[in-house]
């Protein structure tokens, strides 16, 4: 059985979904149809008994576009003015699609100091662990209401590539999923590189690698770009998760992923002897 095939038997799954694969690039709305998709393959995910956590972004965006605003706020205050609004919006969209599908969704918001205090994230895994005991499909989210650029060497992850890996270390998922605006990991920039060539497969996670990705952005609605990606696999398999960058511009590739398909690059987790997650979080953020 090779590592595409593995993935068939994953058991507990976190899926990171970005913003820019959540709306519409013309007015930053919600694309609903897209939002329905997303439900349905996850909503399947838990049919086939598996754990199953979704990672949204979208709570800024959302906000953004519910408030009026033409373009992405700069501002922290109105950031976090946005993310109350959307946050709201966003959690009561999944809770009536999922309702639809007979799932049961809850929300979880953090902040880097819920990883760092050992209390909180000792706290934070047994609410996960409860909640996917009693099948509920954890939301999560960066508390970007009260996470403030002042304070974001300390409160904030900044990105939610980051902090689904951190998720995906603290349940012990096997597989985590980040949804993006690219179809995986490339050798370089394919918008500008004509010549760029697609990585299927990576199974060590080199600095020659870790390199490839810095100074390449995101798109203008999203914070992370493939830094942060590369950064998410460096937690995700050092924990022995196996972790798989693809293209968010179509939900489908949810169920192709998990069957095993050649879909998006695949990073394959290798536990490390000594994993500690806080001193990831220390190190890396």
């Amino acid at each position: 059985m090779n590592d595409r095939e593995r993935l068939k038997d994953k058991k507990r799954i976190v899926i990171k979904i970005g913003s820019s694969s959540l709306t519409h690039a013309q007015t930053g709305k919600l694309n609903l149809r897209k939002l329905e998709i997303l439900v349905r393959e996850l909503g399947d995910l838990r049919n086939q008994g598996k754990d199953v956590v979704l990672v949204s972004s979208g709570a800024i965006a959302v906000g953004a576009a519910a408030l009026g605003f033409k373009e992405k706020p700069q501002e922290s205050r109105q950031k976090q003015a946005c993310a109350a609004v959307g946050q709201a919006r966003l959690m009561m969209i999944y809770q009536k699609l999922f309702g639809e599908y007979n799932q049961m969704a809850g929300q979880i918001l953090m902040t880097k100091n819920t990883m760092v205090n050992n209390a909180n994230r000792k706290n934070a895994e047994n609410t996960f662990n409860e909640l996917l005991s009693m099948g509920v499909i954890p939301i999560v989210n960066e508390n970007d209401s009260i996470s403030t650029y002042e304070l974001q060497s300390l409160e904030k992850f900044g990105d939610n590539d980051t902090l689904s890996a951190v998720v995906a270390a603290l349940i012990g998922a096997d597989l985590l999923i980040l949804m993006s605006d690219i179809d995986g990991l490339f050798t370089d920039d394919p918008n500008t590189n004509p010549d760029a060539r697609f990585i299927d497969t990576v199974e060590t996670l080199d600095e020659k690698l870790l390199d490839m990705g810095k100074g390449s952005t995101g798109s203008k609605v999203g914070t992370g770009g493939m830094a942060t990606k590369l950064t998410a696999a460096r937690i995700a398999t050092a924990a022995g998760t196996d972790m798989v960058i693809a293209n968010g511009g179509d939900f489908h590739n949810i169920h192709r992923i998990v069957e095993g398909e050649a879909c998006g690059t695949l990073f394959v987790g290798k536990k490390e002897e000594e994993f500690f997650l806080i001193d990831y979080i220390e190190k890396l953020l």
